[in-house]
């Protein structure tokens, strides 16, 4: 089925069927009940099948089509986009490392909408700096025993299911670190929902105590887990960007609507709708490489600074034009407000990204 096709279908499917979310409740336990009904509605009646392979309960078909459902999900504000977004780092990670028949039981599970999963990567001290990680797996028998802290963990606490990196050899650095397929309801698992300033505990510590995990939930080869990581890059900078860029947009159309537009807003408002289609354009590039099988590499950096620049300038932007909706009375504005301060820290800060850029891609050197 090509894009065109697949969008119209779609877009009649969401018409004559009301996914909008219950109004009123706009709790994330609510946000996760939502996000389950909509994944299992649209992996029912097909839709959330395409662009997957066969073999896990796909219909095959070109990556893009997952981007353009995520893209209805977001314009229509049918799920928040940031958590549905999570399969398209989960799904092809597990669809790459897993043992085949793993991934089969496993990811139409998630996609069906009847788990959720978790990535446990960050830790105290090792959030950019992943390969610092201190969390450790030792091999007993065929088990593997880990032990040690995630943290920044979105969603731990409705999760069936994590993908977490662990050191399994005695290499500090890259070579060291594995990846394993936990569940969460394994014995010396707890977890600690974090609040944020944002009001939402949408994180959470995640302590791991002697956890045993079977053998054969380790994802791909011992020493594979910073191969993992690198892989799991390019799905969160393309397809999940993409379906951010999408959610942006109804915001500043929204900002559009709550205002009366003076000559010098106009001004704002075009800079942040260029700030915004600067990095859809860049995404739209970043997703036909993808597409078309390009290995995507540090490049992705640029994606991640113009994705966290514009959606900071566009939030600036509200809280200036709307006086007093941030700090005094629009509870909607004031948390997407403050989430969107992280958006030059969550995925790899602002400060390490530029410097990839400068390294690697410029050339620069150290200094």
């Amino acid at each position: 089925m090509n894009i065109d096709t697949f969008r119209t279908g779609l877009r009649a499917w969401l018409d004559a069927h009301d996914l909008t979310p219950a109004p009123g409740d706009h709790s994330l336990d609510a946000q996760v009940t939502q996000l389950e009904r909509v994944r299992r509605e649209l992996w029912d009646a097909g839709w959330m099948r395409h662009g997957w392979p066969e073999a896990v309960g796909g219909l095959g078909g070109p990556s893009a089509l997952r981007a353009v459902l995520g893209e209805e999900v977001a314009t229509r504000e049918l799920a928040e986009p940031g958590l549905y977004s999570m399969v398209e780092v989960l799904v092809p990670t597990l669809i790459s490392y897993a043992p085949a028949a793993l991934a089969a039981e496993m990811v139409p599970r998630l996609l069906g909408g009847r788990e959720q999963w978790c990535q446990g990567f960050s830790e105290p001290g090792s959030g950019s700096d992943l390969a610092s990680l201190s969390t450790r797996a030792v091999r007993d028998g065929d088990d593997w025993v880990i032990s040690g802290q995630k943290v920044w963990t979105s969603l731990a606490q409705y999760a069936a299911r994590c993908v977490l990196l662990a050191r399994t050899g005695p290499d500090p650095g890259h070579a060291g670190i594995s990846a394993f397929f936990l569940d969460m309801d394994a014995p010396g698992i707890t977890v600690r929902p974090l609040r944020t300033m944002h009001g939402v505990d949408e994180f959470a510590e995640v302590f791991l105590d002697d956890v045993r995990v079977p053998g054969d939930r380790l994802l791909g080869a011992v020493g594979d887990g910073w191969k993992l990581a690198m892989d799991l890059l390019p799905h969160e900078r393309s397809t999940c960007f993409w379906h951010r860029v999408a959610h942006l947009y109804t915001r500043l159309d929204r900002l559009i609507d709550q205002t009366d537009v003076a000559d010098a807003e106009a001004t704002a408002l075009g800079e942040a709708y260029l700030a915004l289609h600067t990095v859809r354009c860049r995404s739209h590039a970043t997703q036909r490489r993808l597409a078309g099988g390009a290995r995507l590499g540090p490049e992705t950096s640029v994606d991640k600074i113009l994705l966290a620049t514009a959606e900071q300038q566009l939030f600036d932007t509200a809280r200036d034009m709307l006086p007093g909706a941030v700090e005094l009375t629009d509870p909607a504005w004031r948390t997407e407000y403050l989430y969107s301060r992280a958006a030059t820290i969550y995925g790899g800060t602002a400060e390490v990204q530029r410097n990839i850029v400068a390294r690697r891609l410029l050339g620069l050197g150290k200094e």
